[in-house]
Order: C-alpha cells, then structure tokens, then sequence
C-alpha cells in the first residue's frame, strides 16, 4: 500500500468535490448539504480522511471516512461514514482506511470507537469490532427515548458496533 496515504480532508480542500462525489454514489444527498457537512472537517472532531492514491504527479481519490465526537462520553467517537469508489471495492482499501482512521483517533487520545452498519457487519467484526447497544452522537441515547414512545419507535435494521483502541 506504499501508493496509497489517507489525508484530512481539511488540509487537502482540493478533494472536497470529488470526496462528495463518491460519498453521493453511496448515500445521496444533496452537494450543497455534502460540501457543508465535509467543509466542517478540523484537526479536532469532526474530522473527513481521504483515501487517495499516488499516480505519477497527481493523487487520485478512492475513498473517504468521517469521524465525529460522541457528546457523552469524551473518550470515544463514532465513524460516521466510509465509502470506497466501487470500481476499486475488494482490494483491501476499506482495511487500509479503517487501520489509518483508527491510527488518527488514537492521536486524538480517544480509546473507544463506535460505528453502525446496514449490511458489513461481517467486514467489521474482522477488523476487531464487535456488537453493541446503540450510541447516539447527540448525547445520551437512552435518556434521550421518552417511555411513553418508545413503543412507537421503528426498530433499526443499523447494527452499532465497537472497538477498544487502547
């Protein structure tokens, strides 16, 4: 993977339209609301990583994750987003990213990271998560559910997941 480096996003704004790009492929929204979601991207949380690869003299977008803070509980984050171009899917790019995005959080000093998936639970157990309660990047979850509608709450096909850093 010697080709290949993950950079944030926030000092690499020349990727901003082609990162929204690809996360749009996935998961579709307007660019408008996109570029101001990755525009928020700071040293600190929230924090975009590009996955980009080193062609010649240019660099080449492949994929992108997005960590954000959980209000609740100071030493963990949640990774909101990761997404790898299709035409590159199955090549070992999203463990390449998942390792660096780990690898940043860490530097954060935080120990904890949280995510939830649709569908990759397999990809993600691989890589050291496992099952979990749900989180809520909001605050706290639990507090957050009156008793009176929780009954009426849709269950979540999202399965949230977790992994110790340190």
């Amino acid at each position: 993977m010697d080709d290949f480096e993950v950079l944030p996003l926030h000092r690499n704004k020349n990727f901003l339209k082609v990162c929204c790009a690809v996360i749009n492929s996935e998961w579709p929204r307007s660019e408008t609301a996109r570029l101001h979601s990755l525009e928020a991207s700071c040293d600190t949380l929230p924090t975009s990583l590009v996955l980009v690869k080193n062609e010649n003299t240019s660099k080449v977008v492949l994929g992108h994750s997005k960590i954000t803070p959980i209000p609740s509980m100071l030493d963990s984050c949640f990774i909101e987003s990761v997404v790898i171009v299709k035409d590159q899917r199955g090549r070992g790019l999203g463990k390449y990213i998942m390792y660096k995005t780990e690898e940043y959080i860490k530097t954060l000093g935080l120990s904890t990271v949280y995510l939830s998936t649709i569908d990759k639970k397999e990809f993600y157990s691989k890589l050291g998560y496992v099952e979990c309660q749900p989180v809520s990047i909001y605050g706290n979850f639990s507090s957050s559910i009156n008793k009176i509608t929780a009954p009426m709450i849709k269950p979540s096909r999202k399965t949230y997941m977790k992994k110790q850093l340190i």
